[in-house]
């Protein structure tokens, strides 16, 4: 995945705000909270940073390719760094992009869930 199918993806999931900022970084939001960040890499190759399960966070923390995301992780957070990806990993992306919006919108006041209209069929 590149940066522009990254944002393409990102932009759209429900009540997403973008913003570039940390050096450059594609920085995605939801209710104001970050969800998935594109960059940090250390050469050309595309990065993708996002907030996983505890379960998750575990699997992805001993798969070739992954590893736990440089501050968020260090700070005992439940992120994960994909920084050598490839096209067999897009479909997985997706779904952890995904799951990284969803988490962070549970986090969000129940008010400003309503406010955004997420997570309404749990409720």
């Amino acid at each position: 995945m590149n940066y522009k199918q990254f944002n393409q993806f990102c932009a759209s999931l429900p009540a997403t705000t973008y913003v570039q900022q940390w050096g450059g970084s594609h920085v995605w939001k939801v209710g104001g909270k970050v969800f998935a960040i594109g960059g940090w890499e250390k050469d050309q190759i595309p990065a993708f940073t996002f907030k996983t399960s505890i379960l998750n966070f575990e699997f992805l923390s001993e798969v070739d390719g992954y590893k736990p995301a440089p501050y968020f992780a260090s700070r005992g957070m439940k992120w994960i760094q994909l920084y050598d990806g490839d096209a067999a990993k897009d479909q997985d992306l997706h779904y952890y992009l995904g799951e990284s919006h969803r988490l962070v919108s549970l986090g969000l006041t129940k008010i400003k869930q309503k406010q955004l209209g997420l997570n309404q069929e749990t409720q």
